[in-house]
């Protein structure tokens, strides 16, 4: 899950991105998460948020933390995107195995095409789970 998914997942009702959140903590998929990626939920939520909702919420992302397999990066496809910043999205996702959901995903063409990455957008990944 690319941080702006679980930002918005978090911080509003509603919508997939929300959806996603639930469907994480009811176990109905089996999320991939990188130290790298945990902590940049965790950082982006922090400095995003007030102090009174990062300490509402953080009991939640560490709820989503817990339910997680936490992915060891052996290799890295760098550089595979124009935005440095999702480098270890895509490389937590190569040594996984896994789907990248993102509402973002202009910064996965490459990555896409070259390395057969598969990127979905939040409503796509929920159709997907509703099948």
């Amino acid at each position: 899950m690319d941080t702006n998914v679980i930002f918005e997942g978090l911080t509003r009702r509603g919508g997939a991105s929300g959806f996603i959140i639930e469907a994480w903590l009811a176990g109905l998929f089996h999320p991939y998460v990188s130290n790298a990626l945990a902590y940049e939920y965790a950082d982006v939520l922090s400095r995003k948020l007030s102090d009174k909702r990062w300490k509402d919420i953080k009991p939640v992302l560490g709820a989503l933390l817990s339910k997680a397999e936490f992915t060891v990066v052996y290799f890295s496809w760098r550089p595979s995107s124009p935005d440095p910043a999702d480098e270890h999205l895509i490389d937590c996702a190569m040594n996984a195995g896994a789907v990248i959901v993102t509402s973002n995903k202009k910064d996965f063409k490459n990555a896409q095409s070259s390395l057969g990455l598969s990127v979905m957008e939040p409503l796509d990944f929920i159709m997907q789970l509703t099948k």
